[in-house]
């Protein structure tokens, strides 16, 4: 497979988000704009966001190089991936895996993703807003579960998942600049096949990405120690330097 080049940003509506309104262009070759955080900056290239989506909060135009990816797309994306039980139903990662699958990066870099909400003050860069995966839901049990293992799936295709900001978050990823995207070396994915392996077992795959009208037959124990398996598979696999 080719080394892959593209470089993603993908965009949350935290409040650090907004940081991006001054930054270059010229480090992404991809802008992925999560719902309403399209409105951080006009030069965007995708937007994704869920079905029940308002559509007053969508923009009125869009210019040649933009696009929409709603659910007719990366539903069948982010099966591929094993489906929404598994790499967990929030949209932060929902764009990580579209985009992992869309456009082959060399890396994902996440701001305004980091899923933590204080009790005051703003919780989103445009004011307060629904804290999405503060909901209760089997797939969010382990935010940082399902992110370690959005980052072992990037490195199996040779990309690098980073996040752009600093401090608390419940994402794993390491924290980088935008001058040094490049500098974390690949992941080992030799962790990965077990709890590959547990998924089939599990067999908790809803192809049609509506997971919540099957949930009943999901056992959130067994959910619980597959995301230990997965958080396992990331902390203690060995960096290696494939450069």
């Amino acid at each position: 497979m080719a080394e892959p080049m593209h470089r993603v940003l993908i965009l949350g509506s935290a409040p650090a988000a907004a940081a991006a309104r001054e930054w270059s262009r010229d480090p992404f070759t991809h802008i992925v704009a999560i719902n309403n955080a399209w409105r951080i900056r006009d030069d965007w290239d995708f937007l994704i966001h869920p079905e029940d989506f308002p559509i007053c909060n969508r923009p009125d135009e869009l210019v040649r190089s933009q696009s929409i990816v709603e659910a007719d797309e990366y539903v069948p994306h982010q099966n591929k991936f094993g489906g929404f039980v598994y790499a967990g139903g929030t949209m932060a990662f929902t764009a990580g895996y579209w985009a992992l699958a869309a456009l082959q990066p060399a890396v994902l870099a996440f701001l305004g993703c980091d899923m933590i909400y204080p009790n005051s003050g703003k919780t989103h860069f445009y004011g307060n807003g629904a804290a999405d995966p503060l909901r209760a839901d089997v797939t969010l049990r382990s935010l940082e579960a399902k992110s370690a293992r959005l980052a072992l799936f990037g490195a199996a295709q040779n990309c690098r998942v980073v996040r752009l900001s600093q401090g608390e978050s419940r994402l794993v990823f390491p924290s980088v600049t935008i001058d040094t995207l490049m500098s974390e070396r690949l992941l080992s994915t030799k962790g990965m096949q077990a709890a590959l392996q547990a998924e089939a077992q599990l067999n908790y795959f809803v192809s049609s990405g509506r997971y919540w009208e099957e949930e009943e037959r999901f056992d959130a124990a067994r959910i619980d120690h597959l995301d230990r398996m997965w958080l396992d598979a990331y902390c203690s696999q060995s960096l290696e330097n494939v450069a």
